[in-house]
């Protein structure tokens, strides 16, 4: 025999497959209707528990493996599709298409908007990318980003979430789990970080240099550059450490900043783009109390825990793939005042219209200890 007559053998037995796969999910389908009338959810893990057991017997030591990875797969596409039978909408959809269909048709250009820092700060060049024209208030800490939108100061919270060179910023997980916020907007930011002295200061008359603990991270390698003798200063907001330049009577600091804080608080820039990184992005969140869906959502962010038992995260993402779901992101976080227990956060690539969001959406509550769904929206780039 040659290649050929073992190819035809196998589409042989893929035709066998595919005919018993078609009636397989016509009997799911069936079992599924009887759940829906006898109240019953579609996950039935005792069940599925026994199945695996016995198709890892039967198949042997030499395939057991391959054989328990075919069948989980299988039993998460069975599952899916029982509850689109089952939830053909949950009360988590029901909230999704309201906020669908009454939130506006296009996204606000004027705007109470709350951002970290002062005038200059990365969080307003990001406020001013989304807003053609936002009153901004400015709060020192990303709480009072927060606060300010939950007593009804702003409407909108301007935050940095993750950077490409420093990663992800902890706290604002952190807060968004502890408000319960939703993200209306997402916008990727260029971040150039450059030098900035008062006139007249020399590079080597610099002593301490001051900024925001991200942009440190993102400078690293330059700020190792400048010597043992340069001390290296953390303070709230890039932007407050060139006002703090401006307004010090030394002679000896600078700040890692904007360059738009150069005209803002009479700075002279004395080296330009002093991040390590040339592709270095910081990706802004605006945050709402009210969850708002705009048209062309294609982005969902949630984050979830599991149960402490093995496969319990695969079954997520065995979900996830068999929807053919695109997962953009996913990071672990440490749950506060929980030992070594961690929720994960995604970010997923998926039209808000489309019928596997909603069976996503819907299944995924069934599947873990906590599901917190954080909006979906359209990243600005």
């Amino acid at each position: 025999m040659d290649l050929q007559d073992y190819r035809a053998q196998i589409d042989k037995v893929d035709d066998e497959l595919l005919a018993l796969f078609k009636k397989r999910m016509g009997i799911s389908g069936q079992i599924a209707q009887f759940k829906k009338e006898h109240g019953l959810q579609a996950l039935d893990a005792a069940r599925e528990r026994e199945k695996l057991a016995d198709i890892g017997e039967k198949a042997g030591d030499d395939i057991r493996s391959f054989a328990y990875i075919l069948y989980t797969t299988l039993f998460e596409i069975s599952r899916a599709h029982q509850v689109n039978i089952i939830n053909a909408e949950s009360d988590l959809n029901k909230i999704i298409s309201g906020a669908v269909e009454h939130t506006e048709r296009v996204f606000p250009q004027h705007a109470l908007v709350a951002c970290q820092g002062v005038e200059g700060a990365y969080s307003q060049i990001a406020c001013d990318r989304l807003f053609s024209d936002p009153n901004i208030l400015y709060f020192t800490g990303f709480e009072g980003v927060f606060s300010a939108i939950r007593d009804g100061l702003c409407q909108y919270g301007l935050l940095p979430l993750e950077n490409s060179t420093a990663g992800s910023v902890n706290m604002v997980y952190d807060l968004m789990m502890k408000y319960s916020f939703k993200i209306a907007r997402s916008v990727r930011l260029k971040i150039d970080h450059n030098l900035l002295v008062k006139a007249g200061v020399k590079k080597e008359n610099i002593r301490e240099i001051f900024s925001h603990e991200q942009a440190i991270q993102q400078c690293a390698g330059y700020l190792k550059g400048l010597g043992k003798n340069v001390k290296v200063t953390t303070v709230a907001n890039t932007a407050e450490a060139a006002k703090m330049v401006a307004e010090s009577d030394r002679n000896d600091i600078a700040a890692l900043a904007s360059r738009s804080c150069c005209d803002l608080y009479a700075l002279k820039c004395l080296e330009s783009s002093v991040q390590d990184r040339g592709n270095n992005y910081t990706r802004f969140i605006c945050i709402s109390k009210n969850l708002e869906i705009y048209p062309g959502a294609d982005r969902t962010s949630i984050m979830l825990t599991t149960s402490h038992k093995p496969g319990s995260l695969y079954k997520v993402l065995g979900l996830i793939y068999a929807l053919g779901v695109n997962v953009v992101k996913l990071e672990s976080r440490p749950i506060p005042d929980r030992d070594f227990e961690f929720m994960f956060y995604f970010d997923l690539e998926t039209s808000v219209y489309s019928k596997k969001f909603s069976q996503l959406m819907c299944e995924l509550e069934n599947l873990c200890e906590e599901f917190h769904y954080l909006g979906s929206y359209t990243e600005i780039v």
